[in-house]
């Protein structure tokens, strides 16, 4: 399977144009296309590095993936639990793995808090129903957080340590789940979450760009931090998570001490987080290797709704409630005619939508306006790449929209071929 000309100059054209002003475009963006067969469809950078750079951006660029590194911390869960280490639904092997959950307290809206009454689940963690949030999508638990606040990016386990926004089960709400989930990997493993992806993941599917402690040929080659002003201009800014960056790679204690997020914590070249998409396409088994990463029945597990009793779980919208990180979100990815929404282990599943994809197509975001998709059924995934804080930048939406729309439309032309 193969673009036609046509189908990649379009593509080009669209990452490119919406490259070109500099003032108040987008700075610099890779997007890279790939196949169930593993070949990438599409691959093309476009842009500056960053607002405070004169270098091209490349595809040798590294990014801060953010949120996308969930859907890595849900694989390597899941691979636990086919294996029989980890059980998705037993609250008291999760508990006992991450005790600091025996006791978080729930904190009520006035204010205060009660006590946790249901036990919290690996499968909680991963549906983002155990309760957790984030400070900066919910006003709640900032306030909560003050005077000192809460740093999910700090690099820092204490900042995981908060209360939750409702009692485990009873509710939808985004936030620290998967971290917690990377924790109880860590403990039942003995790995830091970091060194178990590299052994179990990203070795044998021959990926080396992608780490979160970034070697220093990944650091050399870092995208720059941008953000938008509420004007629509861009300015430099520093990076988000900075400690990754700057430790002593070659001082064992210090690595360790920084905390590995399995919400947040990855940096990748775009083109092989989407070995990862293509091996999900091909049901678990990396297409370049032919190593085994998931069965899979277990692929098919991932992509199931796990929440039916929550079919409006992103219409509740997210605040800006740390303007500087985010704008307000009204509603997740909507869909002509509000149909059922779903959640798969990690990420969202759209149920269609007006670009062409497939109703059971997965997709999820970063936090630096980073956006990916997975359509298993039409054999395509791709992944749409940013540094621009806050999320949600409109710029980059309609950039992801458009690739994705041309990239359904050139899969029709193949087809006809």
């Amino acid at each position: 399977m193969a673009f036609t000309s046509s189908t990649l100059t379009s593509l080009r054209g669209i990452v490119d144009g919406a490259c070109a002003d500099q003032k108040s475009g987008i700075p610099g963006a890779t997007v890279v296309i790939v196949g169930k067969d593993g070949k990438e469809l599409f691959a093309h950078s476009s842009g500056k590095r960053g607002v405070a750079s004169k270098e091209p951006m490349s595809l040798e660029n590294i990014f801060w993936i953010a949120s996308c590194t969930k859907l890595l911390t849900g694989i390597a869960c899941m691979q636990l639990v086919q294996d029989g280490k980890l059980r998705l639904d037993d609250g008291e092997q999760l508990e006992s793995l991450c005790h600091e959950l025996r006791d978080v307290k729930v904190l009520r809206p006035d204010g205060s808090l009660e006590d946790k009454q249901n036990a919290i689940t690996l499968r909680m963690l991963l549906t983002h129903t155990a309760g957790f949030g984030y400070t900066f999508f919910n006003e709640r638990l900032r306030d909560w957080a003050f005077p000192a606040g809460i740093d999910e990016f700090s690099g820092r386990f204490d900042d995981m340590k908060m209360p939750l926004l409702f009692q485990p089960g009873e509710g939808f709400e985004y936030g620290v789940n998967v971290d917690w989930a990377g924790i109880a990997l860590e403990r039942v493993t003995g790995l830091k979450l970091n060194e178990y992806l590299q052994k179990n993941v990203f070795q044998p599917m021959g990926i080396t760009d992608m780490s979160m402690i970034p070697t220093e040929s990944m650091r050399s080659r870092l995208a720059y931090m941008n953000a938008r002003d509420p004007d629509g201009s861009l300015r430099p800014r520093d990076h988000l998570l900075r400690v990754p960056l700057v430790v002593d790679r070659d001082d064992r204690a210090q690595v360790d001490q920084i905390f590995n997020s399995g919400g947040g914590g990855m940096f990748a070249k775009p083109q092989e987080y989407c070995k990862i998409l293509a091996m999900l396409l091909n049901n678990g088994t990396c297409p370049r290797t032919g190593a085994e990463i998931l069965r899979k029945e277990t692929v098919d597990d991932m992509f199931q709704n796990q929440i039916p009793q929550f079919p409006n779980y992103s219409r509740q919208g997210i605040p800006a409630s740390k303007p500087e990180l985010t704008l307000p979100i009204p509603q997740l990815y909507p869909v002509e005619g509000d149909p059922p929404q779903g959640w798969g282990i990690t990420f969202m599943k759209s149920n269609g939508g007006p670009t062409g994809r497939s109703k059971d197509t997965a997709h999820w975001a970063g936090l630096a306006n980073l956006w990916w998709w997975c359509d298993r059924e039409n054999g395509i995934a791709g992944m749409v790449c940013t540094q621009i804080l806050p999320f949600a930048d409109r710029n980059v939406l309609q950039l992801w929209g458009q690739v994705e729309a041309v990239a359904y439309m050139g899969l029709k032309e193949i087809n006809k071929l």
